[in-house]
């Protein structure tokens, strides 16, 4: 039997089956065809050679803002992917009923990896949000139309996996607690997921919380004060622990402002651990401090996240999280999605959202991605680091971020 591609000497992890050993993957078109210890290079059209690396599932990142030229904060999926180890990508809500069809017809449908959504519960989007322009969409509660989310998620069920709603000061404004109890009413009635962020109160965490059934999902699950989910003590407050024993999702969510070492130590010490890890990322912390899904799961491993641990959280469990049991997995007959990762030795100052520093003696890093049938290498990776201190820009505004990110895009994909 002759592949298209096969993956040799690699130690292929996949959390979901178990799998922790020395094998090959064959590939033909967009599927895996065989995994075993050893199968025979001669009748494979492309070999890649994963000596000393992970081979995995690809990385499925739960919450991005990919809306790219649609949206101020959306970057483009297809830059990231190879160099993140990501082939799948999760918009959370940059797209509301209003512009879901932009966002499919424009960048979905162009995309080489694959991207799925929540519908934003605002009819508009994310459609304010800058490092100077703030104007949460679910302000004007004539924005928050459950039957709008209805008619967007029938149009759209293929690539709609749930809804979102962000609460909080700032995106909501004075509108409280009801954008959640309209976007909890709409994710119901289609039988979906809700993902609700919590930013700053009003509404609190503890108005929020109690709402969330089995399998909706709590975005920045670790976030700073104010909103956070631990007392000034150090100890776990009740209502998080209550989610968990509920069911509901935590979810990292790094993004600009929503991950703090401090309280991830205590969250990991309590048992606490989230259930996927994902970037958030968006125009204003590809920069940092997010990054990527890469540097967000080394920040996990260097506060002692078990490494299979961390692994699940970006693979089985996001894929999982949103129904699609065919993702974050190595399945014979299921699709080629795959990284291909190494721990990287050395010296890393990582920083959470409050530029606080944590070192660490290692960091994951791809070498490249399977998507599509296609081997996507990294073409970065043989660079030097552009420096080993993963830090914000400090002090450049929105616009400087901006003129830097769009000066790369004449530039071929990796």
């Amino acid at each position: 039997m002759r592949f298209d591609l096969l993956v040799k000497n690699g130690r292929v992890v996949d959390p979901a089956s178990g799998l922790d050993a020395p094998h090959d993957i064959a590939i033909s078109a967009d599927k895996i065809v065989a995994i075993a210890p050893t199968i025979e290079a001669a009748n494979a059209a492309q070999i890649i050679d994963a000596t000393d690396c992970l081979v995995t599932p690809g990385l499925v990142d739960l919450h991005s803002h990919v809306y790219w030229g649609g949206t101020s904060l959306g970057v483009d999926a297809d830059r990231l992917a190879a160099k993140s180890g990501t082939t799948t990508f999760i918009d959370a809500g940059s797209a509301g009923a209003g512009n879901f069809l932009g966002f499919r017809r424009h960048v979905m449908e162009r995309s080489k990896v694959r991207i799925l959504a929540f519908v934003n519960i605002s009819f508009a989007g994310i459609f304010g949000f800058s490092r100077t322009v703030m104007v949460g969409e679910c302000a004007d509660l004539n924005l928050c139309d459950p039957r709008e989310v209805m008619a967007a998620v029938r149009e759209h069920d293929d690539v709609v996996v749930g809804v979102k709603v962000r609460s909080g000061r700032i995106a909501g404004g004075t509108s409280g607690i009801a954008p959640v109890d309209i976007a909890l009413e709409a994710a119901d009635a289609v039988g979906l997921p809700l993902m609700a962020h919590i930013d700053e109160p009003p509404p609190g965490r503890s108005e929020v919380l109690p709402r969330l059934r089995k399998g909706d999902i709590l975005t920045h699950c670790f976030r700073p004060f104010p909103n956070a989910p631990v007392f000034a003590s150090g100890a776990v407050r009740p209502d998080m622990r209550l989610a968990r024993e509920r069911g509901v999702i935590f979810d990292i969510g790094h993004g600009m402002g929503s991950f703090d070492f401090d309280v991830a130590r205590i969250m990991l010490k309590e048992g606490l651990a989230p259930d996927v890890i994902s970037s958030d990322v968006h125009l204003y912390c590809v920069d940092g401090p997010a990054f990527d899904m890469l540097v967000c799961m080394s920040k996990l491993l260097a506060l002692g996240m078990p490494l299979a641990d961390v692994l699940r959280a970006a693979t089985q469990n996001p894929a999982d999280a949103i129904g699609r049991n065919e993702l974050g997995r190595l399945t014979v007959g299921g699709p080629a999605d795959i990284a291909i990762l190494k721990e990287r030795a050395g010296r890393y100052t990582f920083f959470d959202s409050r530029a606080t520093e944590l070192i660490a003696e290692s960091r994951l890093v791809s070498t490249g991605i399977v998507a599509g049938g296609a081997w996507w290498p990294n073409t970065a990776l043989d660079e030097p680091d552009e420096t080993e201190s993963y830090a914000p820009s400090r002090h450049c505004t929105h616009v400087d971020v901006a003129a830097r990110y769009f000066s790369t895009l004449r530039k071929p994909a990796g």
